[in-house]
C-alpha cells in the first residue's frame, strides 16, 4: 500500500495561499503572494527532497494541479524533471481539459478514488498545497505523514491549511528542525482522534 504525503509551506496563522510568488494564486483578490520567498533556505528544498523520495506521484486539486502545469513543464532542474515524470492524480469536475501529463482523474467520489489510489501498486502519492484535498484526506485518516513549513509570518488572510469542517485530531511529531531563516521543517503523522483531559485532575499515576 502507498503512502500519502501532504508538503506544505504554512505561515504562522495557517496560511498556505500563494507562497511561491505574487501573481502563484490571486483568488479572492490575494495580494501577498511570494511570502516563502525571502526566507527560502537550502535545508527546505532537502527536506521536500527526502520526504518526495527518488520516484513519486502527486496528488492534487485542480487548482494547484493548473498552478503547476503552467510553471513546471517549462523548466529542466531536478526538481522539475521528476515533478513532469510524476503520474499526477486530479481532483476535477473536467478531466477533458486535463494536459499535463501523465495524468489521471480520481473520479466524481473523491474519499473512494483517493482510497482506490492507495491501495494500488506503486510509489508514495504526495499532496502539494491543496486547501481542499488536505481536510479530506485528514477527516478520511488517508495521511500517513505531513510535512509542515512553518515560516515565521503572519498573512491574516488568504486560503487555510484546515477548514472547521474536520473532526479534531491529533499528530505525532516525529521530527523537528530549524532552518537557518527561522523556517520550522516539522514532519508529522496521524494518531487518530483527539484526546481530551483537564489540569484540574491528577494525572494517572502520580498518586493524587
Amino acid at each position: 500500500m502507498r503512502k500519502i504525503k501532504i508538503i506544505e509551506h504554512i505561515s504562522l496563522d495557517g496560511v498556505i495561499q500563494g507562497f511561491g510568488g505574487p501573481d502563484e494564486d490571486r483568488d479572492g483578490g490575494y495580494t501577498d503572494g511570494g511570502w516563502a520567498v525571502p526566507l527560502s533556505d537550502p535545508a527546505i528544498g532537502e527536506a521536500i527532497t527526502a520526504a518526495q523520495g527518488e520516484r513519486f506521484d502527486l496528488l492534487l486539486g485542480r487548482h494547484t494541479y493548473d498552478i503547476f502545469s503552467r510553471y513546471w513543464p517549462a523548466l529542466r532542474d531536478p526538481m522539475a524533471i521528476k515533478l513532469n515524470a510524476a503520474r499526477k492524480f486530479v481532483a476535477t469536475h473536467r478531466p477533458d481539459s486535463l494536459q499535463w501529463g501523465p495524468l489521471e482523474a480520481v473520479g466524481t467520489d473523491i474519499t473512494k478514488g483517493i482510497r482506490s489510489i492507495k491501495s494500488s501498486e506503486g510509489p508514495d502519492v504526495i499532496v502539494w498545497g491543496s486547501s481542499t484535498l488536505t481536510p479530506v484526506l485528514l477527516q478520511a485518516g488517508l495521511a500517513d505523514e505531513v510535512l509542515l513549513l512553518v515560516f515565521p509570518v503572519l498573512l491574516g488572510r488568504g486560503k487555510r491549511f484546515l477548514s472547521d469542517a474536520i473532526d479534531p485530531r491529533e499528530l505525532s511529531l516525529s521530527s523537528s528542525k530549524a532552518a537557518s531563516t527561522g523556517v520550522l521543517i516539522n514532519t508529522y503523522r496521524s494518531v487518530g482522534a483527539l484526546r481530551t483531559g483537564s489540569f484540574s485532575e491528577p494525572a494517572a499515576g502520580n498518586g493524587g
